[in-house]
């Protein structure tokens, strides 16, 4: 039913139709077999709504979809029909909650059914400026109300945003940037999302929770997670996070992409502090680094990066610092040199010796090839200026590693252990490391004086 629908207003407007009645009649004749689908078309055009609204009863989303594009009457009459009762029933499922139920493949077809709308609504409001396109979109939509901020009780066991996220995805998908912009700033007046985000960063850490969940969902949800191409996603945190100066930047990033808690899904401030972490804690921040740095925008410099990632470490107060160094690791090795090299430029050697010491740790726990850390250490020796500076930086490392290993030392001797002697086994690690790591350097000496 549907291609016939189809055929008849593409293949045969109603111009050529008036056109052929103007000619004679023999040639008329010769048109017999043509006559019906002529008629129908006529007769087509002339159905009452309720009629044409019983038909696209019977069509699927990407049917409707496509039939919006024949004509813009056809366009108006179908969105006539998004706004009666019964197509606001059939294409606005609000079935977010007993998904779970039925397993990944039903969530999968209501995040793909929330796609195909947004194409739906792409082409039905074509012809809108960008402005009136949202404020229609916006007053259907409205009637959902896990789509809003605020709007559902159990906002983590919800798919409404997500459903939201792949229909806004699924109708800016190859907006410019300037309209994309225009509707990021009409969600922000809509939600109130930035006056909500000043609360949470000019507030103490944790004490506004529920808060920085809604902010997160709604961030990662709607705005973040439905794109396959990394510039849009670049593009959407880059505008949530310019507005801010660098420290509520950082705050903003460890919102969203930062470690939950396992028991209520709440951002998880003291993760980074209280003692290391694993690589699942570290993921989203250093995917949303590499994001920013790797996508090559104008907005964001090499150095806006590494000023954010050193800010980052700070949040809410100072990381330890094989955490930070994980966090390294896993943004990669333009980043991770990138911010060595800053180190050594600004004359903050110290830090870095340690820092050295503590990528060694993180490669012996992980099993990652210690040679890494080894020509990582080579690579950032090349930034100091003068043999001298080198030596020093060279030095400190050696100091750092015998210092951090007797500062752990003193603290299992003072009867500082946890139950499941967690700092007794980072110390047998550090140990580990660091035999292993001067046995890479001297691979790498020897190799050159055998050369």
């Amino acid at each position: 039913m549907a291609s016939k629908i189809n055929t008849g207003f593409t293949l045969i407007p109603n111009q050529k139709y008036r056109r052929s009645n103007r000619r004679s009649s023999d040639f008329s004749n010769t048109l017999d077999s043509d006559a019906q689908p002529l008629s129908t078309l006529g007769s087509f055009k002339a159905l009452p709504l309720e009629v044409f609204q019983i038909i696209l009863k019977y069509l699927s989303v990407k049917d409707i979809s496509m039939l919006s594009m024949v004509s813009k009457t056809v366009s108006q009459n179908i969105i006539n029909y998004i706004s009666t009762s019964s197509g606001s029933k059939r294409l606005l499922l609000q079935d977010f909650h007993t998904l779970e139920l039925h397993g990944r493949r039903q969530n999968f077809g209501i995040l793909e059914h929330y796609r195909s709308l947004g194409l739906l609504f792409k082409r039905c409001t074509l012809l809108l400026p960008t402005k009136e396109r949202l404020k229609y979109i916006h007053k259907i939509l409205t009637e959902i109300p896990c789509f809003k901020f605020n709007g559902c009780a159990a906002p983590i066991q919800c798919l409404g945003l997500s459903c939201y996220g792949m229909f806004l995805q699924a109708l800016t998908a190859g907006w410019d940037d300037l309209e994309c912009h225009r509707v990021y700033n009409f969600l922000c007046e809509l939600t109130n999302l930035s006056r909500k985000m000043q609360a949470v960063v000019c507030s103490k850490p944790g004490s506004s929770r529920k808060l920085e969940l809604r902010i997160r969902l709604f961030c990662r949800n709607v705005l973040l997670d439905h794109w396959s191409q990394r510039s849009d996603s670049a593009f959407w945190l880059t505008r949530i996070l310019k507005p801010w100066p660098m420290v509520n930047q950082a705050r903003l990033l460890y919102i969203i992409f930062g470690p939950i808690s396992p028991q209520d899904g709440q951002v998880f401030w003291q993760k980074m502090i209280e003692g290391p972490t694993d690589e699942s804690s570290l993921k989203g921040l250093a995917e949303a680094i590499k994001l920013l740095y790797d996508t090559g925008t104008k907005e964001w410099t090499a150095d806006d990066v590494i000023s954010l990632v050193d800010e980052l470490s700070v949040v809410p107060r100072e990381w330890l610092l094989e955490n930070n160094a994980r966090l390294l690791i896993l943004s990669g090795n333009s980043i991770c040199f990138t911010f060595m090299a800053s180190k050594a430029v600004n004359g903050r050697a110290t830090e870095l010796a340690r820092l050295v010491v503590f990528l060694a740790l993180v490669c012996e726990k992980e099993l990652y090839c210690m040679d890494w850390a080894v020509k990582m250490m080579q690579k950032v020796c090349k930034v100091f200026n003068t043999p001298m500076e080198r030596n020093n930086f060279l030095q400190s490392v050696a100091s750092a590693f015998a210092c951090v290993i007797m500062e752990m030392l003193q603290s299992i001797m003072s009867g500082d252990r946890d139950e499941d002697d967690r700092s007794f086994l980072n110390l047998f690690h550090l140990v580990h490391a660091q035999a292993n790591f001067h046995k890479e350097v001297l691979y790498l000496t020897m190799g050159s004086v055998s050369s």
